[in-house]
C-alpha cells in the first residue's frame, strides 16, 4: 500500500468520458470497483458520491452525435481502488 491514506479512495466525482472534465485517465488505470445500492456494478459511465448518483448507459441509444444516452439513478455510491487487494478503503458518503 501507499503512504498517503488519501490516495488509496477514489476521487468523489469520476466519469469514463474523455470529454468530461471529470476524466482522469491515471485514476482508471487503476481500476475502479463501484457498489450502488449495496450491488457491484460494472457499467457505470461516471458517479458522485457526494451527490449519491451514477450514471448508466441506457441500452444500445445514441445522440445525434454518436455519443451514448445515459440515465442517471440515485442511490448510496460506493468506490475503492481494486488494485489495493483485499479490504481496500472505501470512499463513500458520510
Amino acid at each position: 500500500m501507499t503512504e498517503n491514506p488519501a490516495q488509496d479512495t477514489p476521487p468523489n466525482r469520476l466519469s469514463v468520458n474523455p470529454r468530461s472534465e471529470y476524466f482522469d485517465a491515471d485514476k482508471l488505470q487503476r481500476g475502479i470497483g463501484i457498489r450502488f445500492k449495496d450491488r457491484v456494478q460494472t457499467d457505470i459511465e461516471e458517479y458522485c458520491i457526494s451527490e449519491g448518483w451514477v450514471r448508466v448507459q441506457a441500452g444500445k441509444t445514441m445522440d445525434r452525435k454518436g455519443n451514448p444516452l445515459t440515465i442517471r439513478l440515485n442511490g448510496p455510491v460506493e468506490a475503492w481502488y481494486e488494485d489495493l487487494g483485499e479490504n481496500p478503503p472505501v470512499a463513500k458518503k458520510g
